[in-house]
């Protein structure tokens, strides 16, 4: 059980996930599809070949006619790739063919240039076979029109840019990018670059988060840095009109100067939660003002970030309709002892390599305060200790997330 008043981190996923919905689909260009979800199934429009085409280049014959060697055959023509042969290819005669080139008619294989001699409209084919097929790639070989080769929810990588353009599909129905409006909130932080007071700190949560909304597949908006006081607080939530979620960085507890929920209260905030049983990352909260949801996030960098990977993310995944929408994980052999945990769930930065066995290891840091940015930027990982894990030995297995676990790949 977790902590009094302490939502469990898999309750919490669960309630943000069901308070989502998939967003409605939009038209785009090929061209603007990388890391896009598709809300559509994607089928040729073409057979791929078209028709039967050379493989290598080489001479089309028939099979019958370079069945025994040495032989002679007749070259009636030549076939580039891009230009057919018009004739037909009889007996004892043979077509000049490269690679792509459509198979002429009468052809039933190709004879590799290496296994022949040239000299004048006569080709001499002295080594090697040709059964009836070889080399020629059929049509339909790679697919056939009408055949679903990118199917609903899938995000398009790379690749599948290159196949779709094969497949002749120019357009693309995909769900429209979340948009994200993040306010970071406190008096103690500016941006980089301006001058910084002697109790005052960098902000790097507004730059990181909406780096990560971007990598998840999101639009981000930043809304600047809210002050402690009321007016300008609200002032500045107010930008956040029209988007699917606002996303506060600290203000989110109960101190005296947290006030996202009592001045948010007063502009409609209905809080569903707040407080979860996990390490780092306590004070989140989650709720709606309107037709915009909020997910109020810790003030502490590494906490920030790790509900976002384990909050923000999710919701962005279902509102971009995919199917997996959970970080990816995996597990490892620990590589140095733990002692017991508490009632929070820890999540561990951590390095991961390889032993001499090729076993995947995970190694978490020796310092895990919330405030040390450097850590989260260099780890591999976050190992995840449940509440009231015992003590842990080095080469105990341990489960894992994945950081690098983007939307955008080839």
């Amino acid at each position: 059980m977790a902590g009094k008043d302490l939502m469990p981190v898999a309750d919490a996923q669960q309630r943000i996930i069901d308070a989502f919905e998939p967003l409605p689909a939009e038209q785009i260009f090929l061209a603007d599809g990388l890391g896009r979800v598709l809300a559509r199934d994607v089928d040729s429009r073409r057979d791929q070949p078209p028709i039967a085409v050379s493989a290598m280049d080489g001479y089309a014959a028939r099979a019958a006619d370079v069945a025994s060697l040495p032989t002679s055959l007749n070259v009636i023509g030549y076939a580039p790739a891009g230009h057919a042969f018009d004739g037909a290819v009889a007996p004892g005669e043979a077509v000049r063919i490269f690679t792509g080139a459509p198979v002429p008619d009468g052809a039933d294989t190709i004879v590799i240039q290496e296994n022949t001699e040239q000299s004048g409209e006569v080709v001499r084919v002295i080594d090697g076979t040709a059964p009836v097929g070889r080399y020629i790639r059929p049509a339909g070989l790679d697919f056939a029109m009408g055949d679903v080769l990118l199917p609903r929810g899938k995000v398009l990588t790379a690749r599948d840019i290159g196949l779709s353009a094969a497949m002749n599909v120019p357009w693309l129905s995909v769900h429209r990018r979340p948009r994200i409006s993040i306010l970071a909130t406190g008096d103690e932080i500016v941006m980089p670059g301006d001058p910084i007071g002697r109790d005052q700190i960098v902000s790097s949560n507004a730059l990181s988060l909406a780096a990560f909304i971007t990598a998840q597949g999101g639009t981000p908006l930043d809304l600047g840095i809210a002050p402690d006081e009321e007016d300008g607080l609200r002032a500045l939530a107010g930008g956040a009109q029209g988007s699917d979620i606002l996303v506060t960085t600290g203000g989110a507890s109960v101190g005296d100067h947290d006030l996202v929920q009592s001045v948010l209260g007063d502009i409609g905030l209905e809080v569903d939660f707040w407080r979860i049983a996990m390490r780092p990352g306590k004070p989140l909260m989650f709720g709606k003002i309107e037709e915009t949801f909020l997910i109020g996030l810790p003030g502490n960098p590494v906490s920030s970030l790790v509900c976002a990977i384990m909050f923000l993310a999710p919701a962005l995944r279902k509102m971009l309709g995919m199917d997996d929408l959970l970080p990816e994980s995996g597990t490892a052999r620990l590589g140095v002892d733990l002692p017991e945990n508490d009632e929070r769930e820890d999540y561990l930065r951590a390095s991961l390599s390889r032993d001499d066995h090729g076993n995947l290891v995970a190694t978490p840091y020796g310092k895990q305060d919330s405030s040390m940015f450097a850590t989260i930027a260099r780890a591999d990982v976050l190992v995840i200790r449940k509440p009231f894990a015992e003590a842990a030995k080095t080469g105990a297995t341990v489960q894992f997330i994945l950081l690098k676990d983007g939307i955008f790949s080839i």
